[in-house]
């Protein structure tokens, strides 16, 4: 054989692809749970914690910015293997979509929180000055003036963020969730053959380009909050 059949016959294998590709498929519909899971909750959270860091309350604030430098800081893979294999030594015992789920939105949360919190601070004292002038709260003041302007300036580097967290969902395949990276190997290693892992990467392009040139429509979108 030459060159390039030996090329197809590795990784584009025509039986492989047939036998695998709706396993690779399953793989892809868990991604995209955990993904938009993950968003949904780490977002929120990390707005949350960015608002209530607004009240400045002293150990309030000691404990938020200890939380992020933690999980900022802490690689997720070593996040996943410590509440995946050490928190059953305690009793408590989670699936591994769910401690996939729980540390990708503690760890967006924390970069999430970071980012609302910059655009907190972007915000011009006599915004707040002006708000509070016609009667507003505090809260109403921070919920309905401060936090729309914020979060509208964060919506870039969020996004990128955001999307360079949920790739993380690959991580599942070291603790057994059926994603995509998982559904690939399970099937490279039955088959022998390298055409599961090509497929797997090109569900993941199928997956996150798109999302990828959202991102960059979203940053063009929102220029103008940078300046």
């Amino acid at each position: 054989m030459d060159s390039s059949t030996i090329f197809l016959d590795a990784f584009l294998n025509p039986a492989v692809i047939d036998r695998y590709l709706p396993d690779i498929l399953k793989g892809m519909v868990v991604t995209v749970e955990v993904a938009l899971a993950v968003v949904a909750t780490g977002i929120a959270l990390g707005l949350a914690l960015a608002a209530l860091r607004s009240f400045r309350v002293r150990a309030v604030n000691a404990a938020i910015v200890l939380f992020v430098d933690v999980f900022r800081a802490l690689p997720p893979l070593v996040v996943i293997l410590i509440v995946y294999f050490g928190l059953p030594s305690v009793g408590i015992t989670l699936s591994g979509f769910a401690v996939l789920w729980l540390v990708l939105s503690l760890v967006l949360a924390a970069f999430a929180e970071e980012i609302f919190w910059s655009g907190i601070l972007s915000i011009r004292k006599g915004q707040w000055e002006a708000a509070r002038s016609t009667g507003l709260t505090f809260v109403q003041t921070l919920v309905w003036v401060i936090l729309p302007q914020a979060v509208r300036m964060t919506v870039p580097p969020l996004t990128n963020r955001t999307i360079a967290i949920t790739k993380n969902s690959a991580l599942g395949a070291v603790i057994g969730v059926p994603e995509i990276l998982m559904q690939a190997q399970t099937a490279q290693s039955f088959s022998g053959n390298a055409t599961p892992l090509l497929l797997g990467a090109i569900a993941y392009i199928v997956l996150f380009v798109p999302v990828v040139a959202l991102g960059r429509w979203l940053e063009t979108r929102f220029a103008w909050g940078r300046s």
